[in-house]
C-alpha cells in the first residue's frame, strides 16, 4: 500500500513538477475567490450608500 501511495505521489519522477503545478493553479484559484468576494463587498457597499441595492 504505501509502494503505491509513493509511486503515486512520485508520478514517474515528475511529481515535483506535477504537485507544484496543483499547488500554484489552486493558489491562483484561492487568489481569484479572494478578489472577487472582495470586490463584490465593496460594490454591495457602494450601491446600500446610494440607496440602489435591491432588497432580497
Amino acid at each position: 500500500m504505501i509502494l503505491l501511495a509513493s509511486g503515486f505521489f512520485a508520478m514517474g519522477g515528475y511529481g515535483a513538477f506535477i504537485w507544484s503545478a496543483y499547488g500554484a493553479a489552486l493558489a491562483a484559484i484561492g487568489g481569484l475567490v479572494v478578489v472577487s468576494v472582495g470586490q463584490h463587498r465593496k460594490a454591495r457597499r457602494a450601491l446600500a450608500s446610494r440607496g440602489l441595492e435591491r432588497r432580497r
